[in-house]
């Protein structure tokens, strides 16, 4: 793995020994290093170590900086005030350092893979069948798809799970309605598309529904159909079998239109764990982790009340004998750990279902099926609003349809994307095609770019903008350097550490060598709007490293132009590998 340490560790590395040589009895010591806008880093430990030291902090700082080895890393260091360091890295070093990460030959740039990686499940995309998606769908889909991307790249082994809704009492309504019009799922030629499935699925359930709340008998033969298909009676198992596929069809083109790949092997729903609730009920009552309340099987906790300041308990078995949601989570949770062998499991879930889940969580703890081996996250994300700042609705007050409002934004983005393409002489294929990218990763790059637990407003004239924190503007600097390379003729991108570096290269170079540690703090945190915000301070010092430095100017020397264009091609490298991990395409030409 030819891994390439950053320039930050490195630094960081020869403080911690420095300090460690001039102040044996400091133990050991951080050196606290951060990006500075007064030099490229500054280290502020000194000044915490001298109090505990009793020592003079200028002094100290003058013994470290003293002890640091000679070489080509740091350019100059110099004391500040009650003894920061003031570290300015040599342009050589920075050049190197690219020039390394350039080579990789894994084309990894540098990246190191987790060396402590384990399995992760990552519960993500949750649909359920015979419903259609809405904008609520898109967040799960969207940060769960990102996170997997992100966790596989550093190395962790990922294991997918859609947990869709594909259970429970209204399919008795459903499957009944199917018994007595058994052509009902049927379609006009071989096969349906998913907008076909949806409709057809649209017109059984409203049909059932209508029968189900004016006919007292139908509704008497659907609660019996209930009965029948949780005994696993194989007739009315085949009939909810032709939903479940009948969602697939239409679920694998919701997901196709949000450019994410799903497989039927990871879509593990409700009803896959039914053979185990009766023994997580079990196990639970055995253990004491649960009791009877009332007839219920229950577990309770010291700091869940109600408004009355009563216990609520988290309801494993109803009094009716029924299994509730949390007797599936914690199946699943069994499931993941002891025969995935997980280390982790990560859900992509609604803040509104936080305590639920930390309900969940906790009983699966005292279970001992979570220990300090193997933890359960809840990556929390917020409500998608509208621009009035209230939940995104239609005007109708009905959920957007999300096919809709995909529809919508790959419209949008297609306009911004023609009115363009006369520059670059798109075809009418590429305008399409692109229009898709464009609209597709504004809509995903919205929702990354803000921390998931917070609320965001979906704005398609902003998302489509070409200005500001948006993908198509990250995608068109990426275009833009893939022009300039093609532009370039003769001159080919080449690392010339020899050279000095104007201000707007040192900028550019520093922050592109920050890329590993980035996703790694992405990855260990969850928080995939790091990079986001990573990616568009990488465009924005492209811009500015345009206005100030050109590349292909004739009064340039060879390898200046070289040199400038070794560190565009990277960024073009850097911003495309970073955007494919957040599931964002980076078209060629916009």
């Amino acid at each position: 793995m030819a891994s390439v340490p950053s320039l930050a560790s490195t630094l960081q590395q020869q403080l911690a020994d420095a300090l460690t040589a001039a102040l044996p009895d400091a133990g050991t010591a951080d050196p606290l290093l951060r990006r500075s806008d007064r030099a490229d880093f500054q280290a502020n430990g000194i000044l915490a170590l001298a109090k505990k030291l009793k020592g003079n902090p200028r002094e100290l700082a003058g013994q470290v900086t003293a002890a640091l080895p000679a070489g080509e890393l740091i350019q100059d260091i110099e004391v500040s005030g009650p003894g920061f360091l003031n570290i300015t890295l040599a342009d050589k070093a920075i050049v190197e350092t690219l020039a390394a990460r350039a080579a990789d030959p894994e084309g990894r740039l540098g990246v190191p893979v987790n060396a402590a990686a384990g399995t992760t499940v990552v519960d993500y995309a949750q649909p359920n069948v015979a419903k259609e998606m809405h904008v609520g769908h898109l967040r799960s889909a969207v940060i769960g798809d990102a996170m997997v991307r992100i966790l596989e790249f550093t190395g962790e082994s990922v294991v997918r799970r859609h947990h869709i809704g594909d259970w429970g009492t209204q399919f008795g309504m459903l499957i009944e309605y199917l018994t007595e019009h058994p052509g009902a799922l049927e379609h006009e030629g071989d096969a349906a598309d998913g907008e076909a499935a949806m409709s057809t699925l649209n017109r059984v359930y409203k049909a059932s529904r209508a029968l189900f709340d004016s006919d007292e008998e139908f509704k008497a033969r659907s609660r019996d159909r209930v009965v029948a298909l949780q005994a696993g009676d194989p007739e009315t198992l085949e009939l909810w079998q032709g939903f479940v596929d009948e969602s697939n069809i239409y679920f694998h083109s919701v997901f196709d239109k949000l450019d994410m790949e799903i497989h039927d092997a990871d879509i593990v729903g409700e009803s896959g764990y039914n053979d185990m609730l009766e023994e997580t009920c079990r196990i639970l009552e055995e253990t004491g982790v649960a009791v009877r309340s009332e007839g219920a099987l229950c577990v309770f906790f010291d700091d869940v009340l109600g408004p009355d300041g009563n216990k609520v308990p988290l309801i494993v078995k109803k009094t009716n004998g029924g299994y509730g949601y949390a007797a599936t989570d914690l199946s699943a949770i069994r499931n993941r750990v002891q025969d995935l062998k997980a280390d982790t499991l990560l859900y992509v879930v609604d803040v509104r279902q936080s305590l639920h889940f930390r309900m969940v969580f906790e009983t699966a703890r005292r279970a001992g099926w979570l220990n300090e081996d193997t933890q359960a996250v809840q990556l929390a994300f917020g409500t998608v609003l509208g621009k009035d700042g209230k939940p995104f609705k239609t005007r109708e007050g009905a959920s957007v349809r999300l096919e809709d409002l995909l529809d919508e934004a790959v419209s949008r983005a297609t306009a911004v994307v023609r009115e363009k393409a006369g520059k670059v002489g798109l075809s009418e294929d590429e305008i399409v095609e692109n229009g898709r990218y464009v609209g597709i990763g504004a809509v995903k790059y919205a929702d990354l770019s803000t921390s998931a637990v917070r609320d965001y407003k979906f704005d398609l004239d902003q998302m489509v903008s070409l200005h500001g924190d948006t993908s198509v503007y990250l995608q068109y600097a990426y275009a833009r350097i893939r022009s300039i390379l093609r532009k370039a003729g003769d001159a080919v991108p080449a690392a010339h550490p020899e050279l000095a570096l104007a201000p707007a290269e040192r900028a550019l170079g520093l922050h592109l060598d920050q890329f590993g540690e980035v996703l790694s703090e992405v990855a260990s945190g969850y928080e995939p709007h790091k990079l986001a915000a990573y990616l568009y301070q990488l465009a924005s010092h492209l811009t500015t490293f345009y206005d100030q430095c050109q590349v292909l100017s004739p009064d340039n020397a060879p390898e200046v132009v070289e040199n400038r264009l070794f560190l565009v091609e990277l960024t073009a490298r850097t911003l495309h590998q970073g955007m494919a991990l957040l599931g964002i395409r980076t078209p060629e030409r916009l």
